[in-house]
């Protein structure tokens, strides 16, 4: 077995193999092309040992001898069939083996760059510079924090005034606007009557008053004889 992958791999004890070996990856297609070579060698011998079987079926009984040639072939290839699934089976198991090593080796590889990266970006970091820049950071985010409020707060260029005269107009204002509120709730004002005349109105005399109501009873009781007759 040795021998053989020997050959495949072309190194060998003392041959002009001797020495660095072939890459995973130049391994790994070899024993691909392998696999390739046997399968083909795997497909020649089925037809074979189908041919010798035919044969010996077609000769039967009518010429033993070369029947049982035939089947002697057929035996031959099936033992160098089952010696190739042995060798295909050992040769995909070394394959998936040698995948798997070289992909844990790229694994590897790739995490030592990144630790080396990481390790050269660290070398020029100070932790104390570090705290010293993170506290200047926020030094001067404070900083524009009082300035943006500063700014924000609004400025009277020359108009100074007194608070509490505007605040005691501002109520008069208000007390005006509820007074307002107030007479238009309660309706319109009422409108005055005309003054009744303080001139007393003359009355008739007492005596023509009489003389009326003698003539009145006069006339009463000249309707109420006119009535009886």
């Amino acid at each position: 077995m040795s021998g053989f992958l020997e050959k495949i791999f072309g190194v060998g004890a003392g041959g002009k193999g001797g020495g660095k070996g072939p890459s995973p990856q130049e391994a790994i297609q070899r024993l691909r092309d392998t696999e390739e070579m046997l399968s083909k060698k795997q497909e020649f011998l089925e037809k074979k040992i189908e041919q010798e079987l035919a044969a010996a079926r077609k000769h039967g009984t009518k010429n033993k001898r070369a029947a049982l040639q035939a089947l002697k072939r057929k035996k031959r290839y099936e033992k160098q069939l089952a010696q190739i699934d042995g060798t295909l089976s050992t040769i995909e198991f070394q394959r998936e083996a040698l995948e798997n090593a070289n992909t844990n080796t790229e694994v590897l590889k790739n995490m030592g760059l990144a630790a080396k990266a990481m390790k050269a970006a660290h070398d020029n970091m100070d932790i104390d510079k570090v705290d010293e820049l993170m506290q200047d950071i926020a030094e001067q985010q404070e900083l524009a924090d009082e300035i943006s409020t500063a700014i924000s707060k609004p400025v009277g260029f020359g108009e100074d005034f007194d608070e509490d005269e505007l605040m005691a107009e501002l109520e008069e204002l208000e007390q005006e606007e509820l007074d307002k509120n107030l007479l238009e709730i309660s309706g319109p004002e009422t409108v005055p009557l005309p003054n009744v005349p303080s001139i007393a109105i003359p009355s008739k005399p007492a005596k023509k008053r009489e003389e009326e109501e003698d003539e009145d009873m006069k006339q009463l009781v000249a309707w109420a004889g006119a009535g009886e007759q």
